[in-house]
């Protein structure tokens, strides 16, 4: 088994990644899905600021590594990523359940790139201005995001077209895999 953890700011290309991950017979979990996922239970929006308020209530209520823990006994299988990963703690909580087999790679891009990116996926959790995508990024560093990006075992950085995130994606995932 091999498990692969994402982590990486908004926007950043990780969903690509996943694109990838999934061709090659991955199977996906995204941490967010579970969040979004509560605060449906709640009975919450999908905004931005209701999920990620929801998952910051969470953090602060039960642990830094609570979303982790939630979605450790739902991985299973050959090869496994896992989306979304937010800080240190959840890596270490992913790390002693899962040991060697567990890889963090990161997927990075300037700031400018990625608010661009996400004005352009119309979703309800874009944000509308720079000044709520710069909160958004705060938000995600004070839950440690820096930190788990800083401690990946892997970076992709993703500046270029989406043929070029493909093509290197594409190549990590060759010499990933061929390490048995």
């Amino acid at each position: 088994m091999k498990i692969l953890v994402t982590t990486g700011m908004p926007g950043s290309g990780k969903e690509e990644l996943l694109k990838c991950c999934e061709a090659r017979g991955a199977r996906v979990v995204r941490m967010g899905d579970f969040v979004r996922e509560k605060a449906e239970k709640f009975g919450l929006s999908p905004s931005d600021a209701s999920v990620g308020g929801l998952a910051d209530e969470e953090r602060k209520r039960y642990g830094m590594d609570i979303w982790a823990k939630r979605i450790i006994p739902f991985v299973g299988g050959d090869l496994v990523v896992i989306d979304g990963t937010r800080g240190p703690d959840e890596i270490a909580a992913f790390k002693k359940a899962f040991g060697d087999a567990l890889k963090v790679v990161a997927v990075h891009s300037s700031p400018r790139t990625r608010f661009d990116r996400l004005q352009s996926r119309g979703r309800s959790d874009s944000p509308a201005s720079f000044v709520e995508f710069d909160a958004r990024d705060r938000r995600e560093l004070d839950w440690g995001l820096g930190d788990a990006i800083a401690l990946a075992d892997y970076l992709i950085v993703n500046e270029g077209t989406l043929e070029e995130l493909r093509e290197q994606v594409s190549a990590f995932l060759d010499r990933l895999l061929e390490k048995g």
